[in-house]
């Protein structure tokens, strides 16, 4: 019978893009009144470097699974301390940092292991002697 590997592969790709725009829209709080254009414009494109980031990073996993799970992977764990750090500093709540944590980087490090699975299911196996 065979799988639905095929399928499966477009779980990780749809998540990141998911994830993508969910990070993307964060940048329109970059938009004040207060601010000159400029200031906004620079604003806007400092807040949307996550999302370019992740970009990047769904290019390279699109064409190379493996190496692209590892990537999100990485990136989900290096970037969690500083996630609650920079989080705990602002609003001195576990839970709410731990929260943040929740929303943007298990999402991100879920990607990277759909993509090492999707990799691992696509992987030909050895013919049998």
């Amino acid at each position: 019978m065979p799988s639905n590997t095929h399928g499966f592969s477009w779980v990780p790709r749809i998540l990141c893009i998911l994830i993508i725009i969910f990070l993307g829209v964060f940048a329109s709080d970059a938009f004040v009144a207060e601010h000159s254009m400029f200031q906004q414009v620079s604003d806007f494109l400092i807040h949307l470097v996550p999302s370019l980031i992740l970009l990047l990073l769904l290019i390279i996993a699109w064409k190379r699974e493996l190496i692209g799970g590892i990537l999100f992977t990485i990136l989900s764990l290096v970037m969690s301390p500083f996630l609650y750090s920079m989080n705990y500093e602002q609003n001195h709540n576990i839970f709410m940092s731990l929260g943040v944590i929740l929303i943007i980087a298990l999402p991100i490090l879920l990607t990277g292991i759909l993509f090492i699975i999707s990799y691992s299911k696509r992987k030909p196996t050895a013919p049998p002697n």
